[in-house]
């Protein structure tokens, strides 16, 4: 008999038109229902009397798995797990589980194409070129804004998980950086890696890819800002928390750092608003939360929940946070 099971937020991973495959997922649910959004008044009743529950951002609490006794599994399209309320989960017996490393190639992609748009100043040099200014120059090139090699420069990671790790080896291999780890706030020193501070006045491109926690909120602030190089780069993968986003849209007027990368803000979508999405802000690539999105991510991200749902029918716990 098939479980009733439902996807609440299904246009989280797919962008429609058939641009996943979801043949796998309907193997081990044959009946599930893809909703691409479930507004706030109506995922009560969206979720009422199911079994296996898949969602992405939605905030699955205690009133709602008390109000759900039938719910067996909650399959997060996601690594985060702050959105599920865990300890009511366990309480209740339901089973929870997370996808891991289905990101990092399209992650580790973005990352090192911003640097390198930054480098190379890509917007600026474009700007010239179809503005008119190139024509009216007497020779065949133009040299307004400084390139540099990143060849030998340093690039200080924070969170040196997966994502961290495929970025450093990356920037290693491909444009020869050396790296640096930071001892992430709040967790134990280890050996071989440095703290915060040192690698802020060290780093020539700063890279973040750890959680956001009490110890990691706003790491990124004022201060941490004024400790980094003129020219250096920051760059936030991440969670849009892990930065100080005032602090930082100061410190890119002033020219205080070299500029920025942005794929995560505090609040998404930014209904209320955020500095860093001030058109004028100098320096700034600011994308929204796609860093992951690559096609092959999300179909992996797809693939991997089937694969959770059809070992927790055969009563095994393949990534489970409950």
């Amino acid at each position: 008999m098939s479980l009733k099971s439902v996807f609440r937020d299904y246009a989280t991973v797919s962008s429609g038109d058939g641009d996943l495959d979801t043949s796998g997922l309907r193997r081990v649910l044959p009946d599930i229902q893809l909703h691409d959004v479930t507004t706030d008044d109506s995922i009560d009743s969206r979720i009422a009397g199911v079994q296996v529950l898949l969602i992405n951002k939605a905030k699955i609490t205690r009133a709602r798995i008390e109000a759900n006794p039938q719910l067996r599994l909650i399959c997060l399209t996601a690594t985060g797990t702050d959105n599920v309320d865990l300890v009511a989960a366990k309480e209740h017996g339901v089973a929870v589980c997370n996808v891991q490393d289905y990101c990092t190639r399209s992650l580790m992609q973005h990352v090192l194409a911003v640097i390198l748009a930054h480098t190379h100043k890509l917007r600026g040099y474009t700007d010239l070129a179809t503005s008119g200014a190139w024509e009216r120059i007497p020779q065949f090139t133009m040299l307004n804004y400084p390139i540099r090699e990143l060849s030998g420069r340093v690039l200080g990671i924070v969170g040196y998980g997966n994502l961290g790790r495929a970025v450093a080896q990356a920037a290693q291999t491909a444009l020869d950086m050396r790296v640096m780890i930071a001892n992430r706030p709040g967790t134990p020193a280890t050996p071989g890696r440095v703290d915060l501070d040192t690698l802020l006045k060290e780093a020539d491109v700063l890279s973040l890819h750890c959680p956001l926690t009490g110890a990691t909120r706003n790491m990124i602030g004022a201060r941490e800002l004024g400790l980094m190089k003129r020219d250096a780069l920051l760059v936030n993968t991440a969670r849009g928390g892990l930065i100080d986003s005032a602090a930082l849209a100061t410190a890119l007027r002033a020219g205080q750092i070299g500029g920025a990368a942005i794929d995560v803000l505090p609040q998404e979508p930014p209904k209320d608003g955020n500095p860093l999405l001030d058109p004028t802000l100098p320096n700034l690539i600011i994308t929204p939360h796609v860093a992951w999105a690559a096609r092959e991510a999300r179909q992996r991200c797809l693939d991997e929940v089937a694969a959770n749902v059809a070992d927790f029918l055969r009563g095994g716990d393949r990534n489970r946070v409950v």
